[in-house]
């Protein structure tokens, strides 16, 4: 139990690095314009070490457990690179997306090859499980018909626990994140692939459920902003 709690607040602790909206163009719907964290530079002697030990050991850290505890490989799974069953609780997939999302803002401070590169063959694996029409869950994809306890016999049919988009919405942060940091589109493909499963699946004259859990709304806006793309955003206030 200690170490989840470790693993948990690593990841916040991760995040903290680049804590904010990484896209920053004003628009009628968000008319302030914050300030990059790109632009502000910690040289003193209590944050600055901080940042890099982030940089060194935590995100190294980080990742690593989501390898020993069977997160990544649950991609695997999906994408059949490897056999077995799900491990885990139904909403594990958003730890790789969250570590995913702290190496994005390590990365836009701190450019870094080897992490990178890092950071694309997991997206890769990530890609590879992806369902075709983008459904992106691998507590259900890995075994359809036996998912995940709380993820329901089917798709979207028990929103209130199920996490699916819960999942989704950390998903788009990540990859909104990993595109501002490298100017790539391998994560974001992912998200839009998925976010355009959610435009044909939710909205008015289609299924109607509530998310029942918050992030989904917050992902799909700063979808709409790397994308300009506004059925995002209508998506988010249909949500809301």
């Amino acid at each position: 139990m200690y170490r989840n709690i470790l693993f948990f607040q690593l990841i916040f602790v991760l995040l903290l690095a680049g804590c904010t909206d990484t896209s920053y163009n004003s628009d009628s719907y968000y008319p302030v314009t914050p300030v990059k964290f790109t632009e502000v530079k910690l040289t003193d002697n209590y944050w600055a070490p901080r940042i890099e030990i982030n940089r060194t050991i935590t995100i190294p850290y980080a990742l690593n457990k989501n390898e020993e505890t069977g997160r990544m490989d649950n991609f695997r799974k999906a994408a059949g690179m490897l056999d077995g069953t799900y491990i885990g609780r139904r909403f594990n997939d958003t730890d790789v997306y969250k570590v995913l999302e702290g190496v994005a803002y390590s990365l836009a401070n701190h450019p870094d090859h080897v992490l990178e590169d890092q950071a694309d063959s997991l997206i890769a694996i990530i890609a590879a499980a992806q369902e075709e029409d983008g459904y992106l869950t691998t507590g259900r994809t890995i075994n359809p018909d036996n998912p995940a306890p709380g993820l329901g016999r089917e798709r979207w049919i028990h929103l209130q626990g199920s996490h699916e988009l819960y999942n989704s919405g950390h998903l788009y942060e990540a990859a909104v994140a990993y595109y501002d940091a490298t100017g790539k589109t391998n994560f974001l493909d992912i998200a839009i692939k998925n976010a355009n499963l959610l435009l044909d699946t939710f909205g008015p004259g289609k299924k109607q459920d509530a998310p029942g859990h918050q992030v989904i709304e917050m992902g799909l806006a700063k979808l709409y902003r790397a994308t300009g793309n506004e059925e995002y955003l209508d998506l988010a206030k249909f949500f809301l």
